[in-house]
């Protein structure tokens, strides 16, 4: 079932390492609502059938009122069919998540949380610029649960200067210890235009090593493996069938809208885009035009995508799939680049569906684009 992205553009702070879109000033969230509730309106043709998901991501959804996240909930389900069993999911931040939001999300659709953890060391917060502190970022978990939100899934970053490989397994630990179902965890990037990036080119922060990056990841894949969670996708990992519907959808090339400033969304032939200026996207939305750009894929953008979202994932990517839904000159052509890779040891292949080994995950990019077809068929 398709699902719907709805990109909430505020935030308490500004983190030093995120490049998303998002505005510190909450001055115009009533205007942006109604923008929001106005998008989603004017795409009603844009699903057939049930809603299978619905995402709330930032920016940081949670700082929105209730009233104004009920609002979006209303217009979607009187617009959209959301399926009884669907997956709701808001962002959150931990210092959000008091006694009293948790009582007025309870009176929400929301079903799932992903918490934006990050570390549970203060230190790290502080340089990370995070609106949390350790404290919160543990008993925030442990008051959700308490309220009744069981699907929870969080986030922790790895491969920054302060993040000794024992601080890891700290934090990895104390992550499996709150027994949530979902665990996300991204290797820090340095991000053009973004504090960090400044620090690092005035040298008043380390720099990001790569090296670092990738024992830390090999760590966090021996630790949650050895916890009994399943390396799904290459930041994600789960409790067996505690996988995230909305994002394995993103991965298995189903429909979603997008709405909201900044956000994608895809119709299986074609991506959208939204604008990432506030201004823009609810100047457009008030004349009731879509704010939105067409990028129109070709069978060439479709192939190259499946291959670098299906390789992340533990399902793989299918050579008889390639060939049903691309033809066999794509599936031909795979295989022939499956066979010239440098390092036969990064895959592993059963039947005719090949995934990345554990040594694997470590070059997934390198590998995805040594797998794309740049030829015209």
């Amino acid at each position: 079932m398709p699902g719907i992205y709805i990109h909430i553009p505020f935030c308490k702070k500004a983190c030093h390492y995120c490049d998303f879109h998002f505005s510190t000033s909450l001055q115009y969230a009533d205007e942006m609502v109604d923008s929001i509730c106005k998008e989603i309106i004017l795409k009603k043709d844009r699903i057939t059938g049930s809603v299978g998901s619905v995402y709330l991501g930032g920016g940081t959804p949670s700082i929105l009122s209730q009233q104004h996240l009920q609002k979006i909930f209303d217009t979607i389900n009187h617009i959209f069919a959301v399926d009884s069993n669907a997956e709701i999911t808001i962002e959150t931040n931990p210092d959000d998540l008091t006694a009293q939001k948790l009582k007025e999300l309870r009176q929400l659709p929301v079903n799932r949380f992903s918490v934006g953890i990050q570390s549970f060391y203060n230190e790290d917060l502080v340089w990370m610029n995070r609106a949390h502190n350790a404290e919160e970022a543990e008993s925030c978990i442990k008051r959700s649960q308490d309220a009744g939100f069981e699907n929870l899934t969080l986030d922790l970053i790895y491969g920054y200067p302060l993040l000794t490989d024992a601080k890891w397994l700290n934090n990895i630990a104390k992550a499996i210890e709150l027994q949530v179902p979902h665990i996300s965890a991204y290797a820090l990037t340095v991000e053009p235009k973004t504090a960090l990036a400044h620090a690092i080119k005035t040298r008043k922060q380390l720099p990001v090593s790569d090296n670092q990056s990738a024992s830390q990841f090999v760590i966090l894949m021996d630790q949650l493996r050895n916890a009994g969670f399943e390396h799904y996708e290459i930041s994600n990992f789960a409790l067996p069938q505690k996988y995230a519907i909305h994002n394995t959808n993103y991965w298995k090339g189903i429909d979603y809208l997008g709405i909201g400033p900044s956000a994608h969304g895809f119709d299986g032939q074609n991506r959208y885009h939204n604008p990432a200026n506030n201004a823009l996207y609810m100047q457009q939305l008030n004349s009731n035009q879509l704010p939105e750009m067409v990028e129109e894929l070709s069978l060439n953008d479709r192939f190259n995508e499946y291959i670098m979202t299906s390789l992340r994932t533990m399902w793989g990517i299918d050579l008889e799939k390639i060939n049903a839904d691309f033809g066999k000159d794509f599936s031909s052509e795979t295989a022939h680049n499956i066979a010239q890779l440098d390092n036969k040891d990064w895959l592993i292949t059963e039947g005719t569906t090949v995934r990345l080994s554990p040594e694997g995950k470590l070059f997934a990019d390198h590998i995805a684009s040594a797998l794309f077809v740049l030829s015209e068929y």
